[in-house]
């Protein structure tokens, strides 16, 4: 496989666990990989050397700093960008796949792929987690990382997006102790970011939501229906929604944990978590902006 006019960027921090297998799968696809790593205390920078990555190093804030960064200021040389993350990699039918990028329209500025996520070491294909299309490739220069405290994407500037065949997998090989502490921090996150949409707090542009457009579009469409059900009741409706009418009863054991975990625990936990600052905050703005400031060190009038 000749290597493409494409770049990689990959953000990592103490990835040494999963950072081979990733530069592995793009090693030979990618005529540059772009490594912006947020200061690894582990053998991270040994991995990204050995495969002759362009390695930088930035203080990590949030996702999307990290990357519009790396987009704004690192010089990239090819005509299309791809981003993948650390704890994921591109299997041979998307590899074979992205050798036509070359042949795609000019109006064109944007490919979406599919994302198969794995727990405990097999792929979850049910429970409407498969597949789920993330615009992961653009044009260089055509695209930026939205700012939002969580589940931030790629956003096109112009031009048309089409889909590709093929996954980019995400299996990570951390444990529970490690998922779950993770989304404890990303349930602080999320709750800010859904107070953000009541309060305003960061005067941010309102993006498309569209049950009838991209897949982006539509997930927007159906969390803003999700929000508008009452605190502790809508973690009940939606682990229902994904286990039985989606069909995540059908993973067995395994998908009873992820659905457990994933839809019911995680989303509890953010409802916790916004009835606890409205507990000793109150429901005013800036009540709530101090809050999180004294409370969490979060500055929410900023994305970071």
């Amino acid at each position: 496989m000749h290597n493409l006019s494409l770049t990689a960027i990959i953000l990592t921090y103490n990835e040494e666990l999963h950072l081979g297998r990733c530069l592995n799968s793009l090693s030979k696809l990618c005529e540059e990989i772009i490594i912006v790593d947020s200061y690894s205390n582990d053998k991270t920078e040994e991995i990204a050397r050995k495969f002759e990555t362009r390695f930088y190093q930035h203080e990590f804030k949030s996702q999307a700093n990290q990357l519009n960064w790396a987009n704004e200021n690192i010089p990239i040389n090819t005509e299309w960008v791809i981003r993948v993350d650390a704890d994921e990699y591109v299997t041979k039918t998307l590899q074979n796949k992205l050798t036509k990028l070359s042949e795609v329209s000019n109006d064109v500025n944007g490919i979406r792929v599919n994302r198969l996520m794995y727990f405990m070491d097999k792929p979850l294909r049910k429970g409407g987690m498969y597949p789920i299309k993330h615009l992961r490739i653009w044009r260089n220069g055509k695209a930026f990382c939205e700012q939002r405290w969580m589940d931030e994407r790629m956003v096109l500037t112009e031009g048309e997006t089409i889909e590709l065949e093929g996954d980019l997998i995400d299996h990570n090989l951390n444990g529970l102790t490690w998922w779950t502490q993770k989304h404890n921090k990303y349930a602080t996150r999320e709750a800010i970011d859904i107070l953000d949409k009541l309060y305003n707090f960061t005067n941010s542009k309102v993006l498309k939501s569209n049950f009838f457009g991209t897949s982006e579009e539509r997930r927007r469409w159906l969390k803003e229906r999700y929000l508008k059900l009452p605190l502790f009741v809508r973690p009940f409706v939606f682990w229902n929604i994904r286990y039985f009418i989606q069909g995540g009863f059908l993973e067995g054991k395994r998908g009873f944990i992820w659905n457990i975990l994933q839809c019911f625990w995680y989303r509890y936990l953010v409802d916790a978590k916004i009835y606890e600052a409205y507990f000793k905050a109150g429901r005013e703005k800036e009540a709530l902006i101090k809050y999180f400031k004294d409370e969490f060190g979060y500055d929410v009038t900023k994305i970071s």
